[in-house]
This record gives C-alpha cells, sequence and structure tokens, in this order.
C-alpha cells in the first residue's frame, strides 16, 4: 500500500476511472460527488456534455479494460454495440459517398450515461473504494505551500447544511473543466501553472430519437452511423454545409442527431434543428432524421476550447495532488480525445504507483513527465486542426502564414489520406492508429512508408489505376456494396505489404 486514504473528486470517467487505479494502493478511497448519482444510465446535472455523442477510442478502451477488467464485455452486455465503422457507418467526405468497405478498426458505440453506469458498477464491485453523494468540494488542504516541501494533504467540503474535512495521502482532482483546484493551490502559496489555450469557437447542438423498426427502415437504410464532413466547396452554399454532422448510434435502438461547426452559431430550438438537419449537404441525414420519434428537447454546449494546465513546467509541483481528464486538459469535443485521455492517465498512473514505494518529488515528477508525453498526442491532433482559423484564439495561435498554410493543406493531406486507404492497408492502419491515439501525428508525418504509399495511389489515381471507386452522389442514398477484397487484378491489396487486414 502507497498510504492509506486516497481522495477523489468527481464522479464521473476521469475520476472513476483513477479510483478503480487507487483501490489496488490504499487502504480506503473515497470519491467525493457533488451530484446524486442515477441508479441507471441517465443524464445528471454535472455531465451535461453527456447529452451528446461520445466515442471510446481504443486506447481508451483498452485502458479501462486494463483498470476494470471485463468493462467492454459489460458495456456491450448493457447494449452498447460493437461495430466497424468502415463497414457499419456511412461516410460523406469531400467528393461524396465514400466506398463501404472493411477496415482494421472496431469501436463499441453507446451514450456517455451507459458508460459511466457500466463504470459506477464495476467501481461498486472493489470493497476499497466509497461514493459520497451530494458532497461539493470547497477547498484543499495543505502545508509549505509553494516550497519543495509543500504538500497537498487532504480537502474541504460541504455536504447539505454540514461542512468538514478529509485528510489524504493522495488527492486526484477530476473536477472537468470547471475545476478550481488551481485557484485553491494560488491562494496556499503555489504559482499558477502555465496554460495553454486555443478556442476555435466550436458549437454543436443534439437532439435524442427513437429509431424506427427495423422492419420499417428504408431498404437503402443499411447502415447504423452517418457522418456528413463539412464541405470544401468555396463558393457560396447554406451554412449548414459547414455542419460537422452526425447520426450516431447508441443503445436501446436510438440515435442522437448531433450538428457543429466552427465559428457558426447553431440551432436551439427545435423548429430550427429540424430545418438545420433537412439542409446538411448530404440529403439523407434530414430524411433519417424525419424517420425518427424525437425524445429531448435539442442541447447546445459552447464550452469547446482547448485548455491543458501545465503542471508539469511548475519548479515545485504540489507533492499530494495529481490531475486528470478535463481538470488537466480539456480538448475540442469534436475531437472524441476526452474520455480516452484521461483513461490513459488513470492507466499512467497506475504503473507509476506500482513502481513508487512513497509519494516523493520523484513519483510525482515521474507521472507529470508521463502524463505530459501522453497528453502530447491528443493535443497536437486538435492543434493541427483548430490552429487552421482565423477567429481562433488562445496562447496557440499561430502567425497567419502559418494558419493559412494549415487551412490550405488539412482537407487535401486529409481527402489524400482517406482516398489511399481504401487500397492501402498500411496507410489505413496507420491513420487509425492515430485517430485511436495509438500512435502520434509526429510518429505518423515522420512514416517514409506511410508518405509513399500516398504518393504512390496518387499517381494509380493519375494513370486511372485505382480500383476501388469514391465520390458517390451525396444527393442520393449512400451506397450498400461491399467493396472488400476488389483490387487490381483481383490481388489481395494488402499482398504487398504482407499485411494482413484482421
Amino acid at each position: 500500500m502507497r498510504g492509506k486514504t486516497a481522495v477523489v473528486l468527481g464522479g464521473s470517467v476521469a475520476g472513476l476511472c483513477a479510483a478503480g487505479v487507487l483501490a489496488r494502493h490504499f487502504d480506503e478511497v473515497i470519491v467525493l460527488e457533488r451530484d446524486r448519482l442515477p441508479p441507471d444510465a441517465q443524464h445528471r446535472r454535472g455531465v451535461p456534455q453527456s447529452k451528446h455523442p461520445h466515442f471510446l477510442l481504443n486506447s481508451g478502451r483498452r485502458a479501462i479494460g486494463e483498470i476494470f477488467p471485463g468493462f467492454e464485455e459489460a458495456l456491450i452486455a448493457a447494449g452498447g454495440m460493437r461495430l466497424m465503422p468502415a463497414m457499419d457507418a456511412a461516410y460523406c467526405e469531400h467528393a461524396g459517398w465514400a466506398p463501404r468497405k472493411a477496415g482494421s478498426m472496431t469501436m463499441v458505440y453507446s451514450s456517455r450515461v451507459l458508460i459511466e453506469r457500466v463504470l459506477r458498477d464495476k467501481v461498486r464491485e472493489l470493497p476499497a473504494i466509497e461514493i459520497r453523494e451530494g458532497v461539493t468540494v470547497t477547498g484543499l488542504r495543505s502545508t509549505r505551500g509553494g516550497t519543495a516541501r509543500g504538500r497537498v494533504d487532504g480537502v474541504e467540503y460541504r455536504a447539505g447544511n454540514d461542512s468538514g474535512h478529509l485528510s489524504a495521502d493522495l488527492v486526484v482532482d477530476a473536477l472537468g473543466r470547471g475545476s478550481s483546484v488551481a485557484d485553491w493551490l494560488s491562494r496556499a502559496g503555489w504559482p499558477a501553472p502555465p496554460e495553454k489555450t486555443l478556442d476555435a469557437k466550436v458549437t454543436y447542438t443534439s437532439r435524442w430519437y427513437d429509431l424506427p423498426p427495423t422492419d420499417q427502415r428504408p431498404q437503402a437504410w443499411w447502415w447504423k452511423h452517418l457522418v456528413i464532413t463539412p464541405t470544401q466547396d468555396t463558393g457560396d452554399h447554406p451554412e449548414e454545409h459547414e455542419f460537422l454532422s452526425n447520426f450516431f448510434p447508441i443503445e436501446g435502438n436510438r440515435a442522437i442527431v448531433c450538428m457543429g461547426a466552427w465559428g457558426i452559431r447553431m440551432p436551439r430550438e427545435v423548429d430550427a434543428f429540424e430545418a438545420a438537419a433537412d439542409r446538411v449537404r448530404a440529403r439523407s441525414f434530414g430524411r433519417a432524421t424525419r424517420a425518427c420519434t424525437p425524445t429531448s428537447g435539442v442541447h447546445l454546449t459552447r464550452s469547446t476550447g482547448n485548455k491543458w494546465r501545465r503542471f508539469d513546467l511548475l519548479d515545485q509541483p504540489p507533492l499530494g495532488l495529481v490531475c486528470v481528464g478535463d481538470s488537466i486538459c480539456a480538448f475540442n469535443p469534436f475531437y472524441a480525445q476526452g474520455m480516452s485521455s484521461a483513461a490513459r492517465s488513470a492507466l499512467i498512473l497506475a504503473e507509476v504507483l506500482h513502481g513508487h514505494d512513497v509519494l516523493d518529488l520523484a513519483f510525482f515528477r515521474e507521472f507529470l513527465t508521463r502524463q505530459k508525453r501522453s497528453l502530447d498526442v491528443p493535443w497536437m491532433l486538435a492543434m493541427a486542426r483548430d490552429q487552421a482559423y482565423e477567429f481562433a484564439t488562445g496562447s496557440e495561435v499561430v502567425a497567419p502564414w502559418r494558419r493559412k498554410l494549415a487551412a490550405r493543406l488539412s482537407w487535401p493531406v486529409f481527402n489524400a489520406i482517406n482516398a489511399t486507404s481504401r487500397e492501402d492497408a498500411y496507410v489505413e492502419r496507420t491513420f487509425a492508429q492515430v485517430f485511436n491515439l495509438d500512435m502520434s501525428l509526429r510518429e505518423m508525418t515522420t512514416d517514409v512508408r506511410f508518405w509513399f504509399g500516398i504518393a504512390r495511389y496518387k499517381v494509380r489515381q493519375r494513370l486511372g489505376r485505382t480500383v476501388v471507386p469514391g465520390g458517390f452522389d451525396d444527393q442520393q442514398d449512400p451506397p450498400g456494396t461491399d467493396f472488400t477484397g476488389q483490387t487490381r487484378a483481383g490481388s489481395s491489396p494488402y499482398a504487398e505489404t504482407g499485411l494482413v487486414n484482421d
């Protein structure tokens, strides 16, 4: 055991993952949660983002599975769906519908509230963990703040009309974007951690629907997930063509219809939402939405800026405290990185705890260093896109020439990767690894084989020698033809690389 008591601030995904790790190293783990937690998969005040789609990336699935063995199986048993996006999603890219074709990546689709419910069930199986509900954390207790021996050694809280404090050998901040921990540390004598910020003015809006029974759906409705990317047309078009739109399947024969955009006001009333769905550039999106039965109002979110509190840069980091999830690094939710990054941080905490007998400066330095390397991966991805917008604000805004270069190159490069992935398994797998945070953008951009594959595909495209077609008319239903196995001269597209697509 590394100590007697650990206290986790917040009972959402980040806090629950941290608690699961700490239960192996502390006599007792106390989770303080402001909300009263629902017994089932239901929304609660402290997680307003639960009303929008959430991807659990493969790296996050694996991390949670290591912390809570059997998590994925329990999620699927509760209604989650393991799907292959390349086969089960209809994807509308710049030139139209992409071809349907088997890929290397699978994902588990479910609502955020179901993920949290399954995690709570797993946490309650661990006798060392106690979840205290209806408790608001009001401050930290510490000694020698800001000095080499400065340490956080407890928390203050309020529960109803009562207040009190808890002593702790380790405190984990999982309070999310709105965490006040940095302010409490400053009052106790620590300097404020430097912050990296970039807000690309993303707004998104969602509504929940019941799907029609399977036997009442149109014959062309083979897909389970619809994705409509923003137009790359620079001419006149409705602003809805700029939306990134998702018809996102979840448990219970339901879907979340979500539309979002950079720098555009999004509809928040029902009539405006439905009208906007009809004007999304692929007509199937509006038709699918109209075929379903709405079960909620319209939910809108503007709190989407990227923000990284760099505790790793402090000369004297506060001993006794680690931060995970959005409390340390919050991302533009469009990139689906939050839950997976939080789970990865919890797994790093597990590994560092395993390697240290005492919670000394060396322990916290190693955790912060390894966490920083982990967070670099999703942060670079978020910056690559959000820095391309001239209306973005924050410390990470780049020079105009770099912004213009990013804006000019990002879509053509993305299009080339997507097209090449249809016929080159190495490119497809590599990009899937980057998307799932298993590989950094830097590793991909320095991979000679990756760029050779793209260049080779572009040559074949110019010579008319590509095989798998693309760019199907987005005014028609997405084609359900399975192009898996269609290759040049009937041979496998993976034969040249020696790779097998599993």
